[in-house]
């Protein structure tokens, strides 16, 4: 499935334009993906419209995120870290966290490693700042695919 989303991300979410979902479930078809994997990455996309850009301001804290088993034992330690890299470092707020936790544990996956918790937080700030803020993170999640990173 996350060949699929990094097919879209490729071919569709940099330039915001997604097509509607039957439209799009016959490309990928086309491209040679499979059917059960494209309902699959279709339908867990759909949360992806649950992340309003509008509904995380205001939201802040000064806590620590506590995962409790069922996150612990899914999300692998380097995700978990890579997140809070990510929150510390003030890219990732809170609510987008919350949404990359609960995307994690959507897949159908006993454990979700960290390259695809990587995936999830690039989706995610895409959704929320847009793609010109979502450059950085994609040299990084593509640094060991591409080797060098971009230049934008």
């Amino acid at each position: 499935m996350l060949d699929i989303l990094q097919y879209l991300y490729d071919h569709y979410l940099v330039d915001d334009h997604l097509p509607d979902q039957e439209a799009l479930a016959r490309k990928l078809a086309t491209v040679g993906f499979d059917q059960g994997e494209i309902a699959q990455a279709l339908e867990w996309l759909e949360g992806l419209t649950a992340l309003d850009p509008q509904a995380e301001t205001g939201l802040t804290h000064d806590g620590l995120r506590v995962y409790n088993a069922d996150e612990l034992n899914r999300i692998a330690p380097e995700g978990r870290g890579f997140l809070s890299y990510l929150e510390n470092a003030g890219l990732l707020s809170p609510y987008a966290r919350e949404w990359v936790v609960e995307r994690a544990l959507a897949l159908d996956e006993p454990e979700v490693p960290a390259d695809k918790v990587k995936w999830i937080a690039l989706l995610a700030l895409w959704r929320l700042g847009g793609a010109l803020s979502a450059l950085w993170l994609e040299d990084l999640v593509r640094g060991d695919e591409a080797g060098a990173p971009t230049l934008h």
